[in-house]
């Protein structure tokens, strides 16, 4: 098995749930609503699940054995994280071409 694409959207909002990941596998079965969380043993990927009448929380899918679940995880919160360096860098790119024209206006504005 294989994940082939990942799709990752994250949550600006300050709380656990970080983001929102749909996985495909095989480039044929896709599993949408997988939650990036920030536990408290750091994060972990929440296997899209629906609330029971009785309150509780079943998985509509998952995996069957823990080397799944460990891949699967692997995969989605390597895409967070690279969604999250490719939005640092783009930021600091900004400040920089930012800084760059603040420092041309005052050249200009001295002649």
């Amino acid at each position: 098995m294989e994940v082939t694409d990942i799709r990752v959207k994250k949550f600006d909002k300050e709380n656990r749930l970080k983001a929102i990941a749909a996985i495909t596998i095989d480039d044929c079965f896709v599993v949408h609503e997988l939650r990036v969380i920030d536990g408290k043993d750091g994060l972990f990927v929440a296997m899209p699940s629906r609330k029971m009448p009785n309150g509780e929380f079943k998985d509509v899918a998952h995996p069957i054995n823990q080397e799944t679940r460990d891949y699967i995880e692997g995969v989605v919160i390597k895409a967070y994280q690279e969604l999250l360096d490719k939005e640092k860098e783009e930021k600091e790119q900004e400040e920089e071409a930012e800084e760059a024209s603040d420092e041309a206006t005052e050249e200009s504005e001295e002649e």
